[in-house]
This record gives C-alpha cells, structure tokens and sequence, in this order.
C-alpha cells in the first residue's frame, strides 16, 4: 500500500466506504473487512452523519456508531493507536424530519454554522473520538451564505476537532469561491475534494445537481491545484462492470458510447488476468491528476478484489487505450 500526504494528513491510495456497515452490512462482517483492510496497510476510512438512513430501518446514525465501536475496540480511538486510522465523516444531508425519505433531499439540515457545530459534535461522541482527521460538507447549500459555512469549518479546524476539511458533490466554481473566502479571512481552507466518478462517462447532457458526476470543469481545476486531493466515489458502480445480470449498468452511464469503453476495459482486464474492477481502480490511481479511490465492499473477498488493483501496472499504451475506449 503507497500513501499520500495532503495537508499534514497522510492515507493510504485507496479509502474504504463504510456507508453499508452497520445497515446492509452486519456488524460481525463489518468488523471483519475494517480488520482486513487495516491489515493490508490501509488506514483511509470513511463515513458520514446519514449513513444509512434510506436503508431499511435505517436511521441515519448506524454506520459513524459501527465504526466507533470497531475503533474502541481495536484500540484505535485514542492513545497510541490513534493514528494509524484516519477517519473521514460529513454533515449536510442528515434528514431533519426523522428518516423519512418522502421529501428528501429538500429536507436535509443543510450548511448553516449551527448544524455544522452541533454535528461534529454528534459525529464525535458516536466515533468515540476527540477529533475526525478529515470532514466534509456533504451537499451543496444555497440557502445558506458561503461565508457562514466556510466560517463555521474553519473554526472546526481551529477547535481541533479535524485535521484538514473537504467539500463534496459541488460545482467547480463554489469549491475556489470557497477557498477564497477562507484565504481572505485567514482561515483553513478545503484541500479535499469528494466527487461521483467512474471510468463509464455519463451520457452527453446529463446533470445531477444533487449528486454531480464529476465533469472536466472541476477536474482541471484539482489539476491546476496541488495542495487538492479528489476522492472518487462510487467508483465501481455497484458491482456493475462485473456484468451480472442483477447488477446493470446505471441509466447514466446506460448509452451506446458506452459500449467501447467497456470493451476497451474487458480487453485490458484480460491481457492483465485481472478484473474489470481492478482495472479501474489501477485507471483512477495512474491518471493525472490521480484519483483516490473510495470503494466499499460487502464481504473480505469484495475487498480482496479491490486490494487487487494495487498490484497492477498499466502501461502508457493500455492507459492512452482506456482512455479512448
């Protein structure tokens, strides 16, 4: 496993997503995973305040509580063990109405300097720790001064309650915006960025306003930015390079363009004995500027799979391949 350090804060290539644990995941395999993945050099994780409410009985709270409990008791909360994990968490998109999901997104708490003051603090007590290393505002809020939320996570910064902050699933423009601001005002600004991103390209024309697919506007931007990294999410698309029939590709990506880039990468997952999925992820790290993967898995042998692509080395000639698929 190769690290980065951004802002003071080093973590390892790839960022493990907990959104499932605690929900979908149980506990026991859970556990299992982060013990794997943290044995494997790994020490990116990452959650947030809302995980998952949408699922089931969900409420919002169980994948920040899981998490908490697997730190405490691996001896990762506190002392020495401390910082050989670091924890990423959001706030922004928690339901205020309890977690109903009829009105939702138009229901979420949003970015005012309360809720992001109260939050971390809710976040802290459920992870048991005294700070997160990195957290990010999860959604865009217009309703909300840009001024008031960058303030508020600046003074976050400041208390030592994070290391280092990120904004996520906001346009280009809003991210420097904000940079200015904190810049003009002497305050720690964001050097995370958390975007949607998958080799599959979105049809031409589509927009998500809620949830945007990561566009050249704000990629050429974190190019031109050094002191920024990106974080993929949703990577591997569910499961859905893996071509089983209950895991098809999703409707953005659903277009006849997209029929060469899946052959491109079928093409190059063979001549590497490798899976598609793999590939990807070894597509993400190469690039320029490199992305960091955030992938999750839902058992040890998910996990082992996207390991994998560690070990792969793609040449210039199957990345200019790729990238014209």
């Amino acid at each position: 496993m190769e690290y980065r350090n951004v802002g003071g804060v080093e973590v390892s290539q790839l960022c493990l997503g907990t959104m499932m644990f605690g929900t979908k995941v149980d506990e026991r395999t859970s556990f299992d995973i982060l013990d794997r993945f943290v044995e494997a050099g790994g020490t990116f994780v990452d959650t947030a305040n809302c995980y998952q409410f949408w699922e089931g009985d969900g409420q919002g709270h169980e994948s920040e509580e899981l998490l908490g409990r697997w730190l405490r008791g691996r001896g990762l909360a506190s002392g020495v063990g401390r910082d050989r994990v670091v924890v990423a968490t959001k706030v922004g998109a928690r339901p205020i109405t309890g977690p109903g999901r009829g009105d939702f997104p138009e229901n979420r708490e949003g970015l005012s300097a309360d809720i992001i003051r109260q939050q971390i603090e809710v976040s802290l007590r459920r992870l048991g720790l005294d700070h997160v290393d990195l957290y990010y505002s999860h959604h865009e809020d217009r309703s909300v001064p840009l001024e008031e939320t960058v303030g508020a996570f600046g003074e976050i910064v400041q208390a030592g309650k994070a290391k280092a902050i990120g904004v996520s699933n906001e346009p280009a423009w809003r991210v420097e915006r904000a940079r200015q601001l904190a810049a003009h005002s002497g305050l720690p600004s964001y050097t995370w960025v958390q975007q949607r991103h998958t080799y599959l390209q979105p049809r031409p024309g589509f927009h998500d306003e809620f949830m945007p697919i990561l566009g050249e506007e704000l990629l050429d931007y974190v190019r031109s930015e050094p002191e920024l990294t990106l974080v993929a999410y949703s990577p591997l698309l569910g499961g859905a390079y893996s071509g089983r029939s209950d895991r098809p590709i999703p409707l953005p990506y659903a277009h006849p363009a997209s029929a060469g880039r899946l052959a491109a990468l079928e093409e190059v997952a063979t001549e590497l004995d490798a899976s598609p999925n793999q590939v990807v992820l070894a597509w993400m790290l190469a690039g320029t500027p490199s992305v960091l993967p955030l992938f999750s898995a839902s058992s040890v042998a998910q996990l082992e799979e996207s390991l994998g692509a560690l070990e792969l080395k793609l040449s210039e000639e199957q990345l200019a391949r790729l990238d014209q698929g």
